[in-house]
């Protein structure tokens, strides 16, 4: 009997994700029935010593809340996760485990396929895993941001229309207005936005949030995180294709 390769995604109340659907799609494309992808919904991080347990596991997704504490569970890190600090994909080769951060790579695509020579400077919204892998790429491409979170200099509090003004690139990386609170909203100064923003929700479900429906009612250009979520899984696939060989 053919062991089966496990590939899935770590995460709490995922049950929404497009991973699994992704894959399957990509084992029936490429007629690959040896796979699976399943999703672990896991309640604690420590519940992720009983997945690395379960045989053929080759990898898996990591989403929130895991992306930093999945670390200390980790033999390794790419040089990409060291220097953000947060993964979303780990492979597992002879027993080890590697951490990567294909969100970055995700990101990077999505950004300069909208980029423009007036979007200077950015606003990064929230602090977590994926504004980590936000700021990495604007560090990359010499791009310089303010950070707004409940902890940084600039809160969402203090945030006014005048630093939003300053900030041609907008990043949305906090779950408000994630599936199914699709009302949800962060309190924000829409009325510094004007048609020279270029707004990024890294939401991809639903597909305009109410955050992007009001940077756009103000002339923005928006984007979600559709195109994001498909070139770090394409990513994550190459991982741990590459780790098989």
């Amino acid at each position: 009997m053919v062991s089966k390769t496990k590939l899935g995604l770590i995460g709490r109340n995922i049950s929404y994700s497009f991973s699994k659907k992704f894959f399957e799609n990509k084992f029936q494309k490429l007629m690959i029935h040896d796979h699976s992808y399943d999703i672990f919904d896991l309640q604690d991080i420590d519940e992720v010593e009983r997945l690395f347990a379960e045989p053929g596991l080759r990898g898996f997704n990591v989403t929130i809340p895991y992306k930093e504490k999945i670390i200390d569970y980790l033999d390794e890190l790419s040089g990409e996760a060291q220097d953000i600090g947060a993964v979303n994909c780990v492979s597992i080769e002879n027993g080890l485990k590697k951490g990567y951060n294909t969100d970055a790579f995700g990101f990077e695509k999505t950004l300069l396929l909208h980029l423009k020579p007036h979007h200077t400077s950015a606003l990064i919204l929230g602090d977590g895993g994926a504004a980590k892998a936000v700021q990495y790429v604007m560090k990359k491409n010499s791009i310089p941001f303010t950070t707004v979170s409940r902890k940084s200099a600039v809160t969402f509090d203090s945030l006014d229309s005048e630093t939003v003004r300053q900030h041609p690139i907008i990043v949305q990386c906090t779950p408000v207005g994630t599936y199914p609170k699709v009302e949800d909203c962060l309190v924000f100064p829409f009325e510094g936005i004007s048609e020279k923003h270029l707004v990024i929700d890294l939401i991809y479900n639903p597909e305009y949030t109410r955050f992007i429906i009001h940077a756009s009612e103000k002339g923005a250009k928006t984007v979600n995180g559709y195109y994001m979520l498909e070139q770090q899984a394409e990513k994550a696939w190459e991982i741990w294709n590459f780790q098989k060989k």
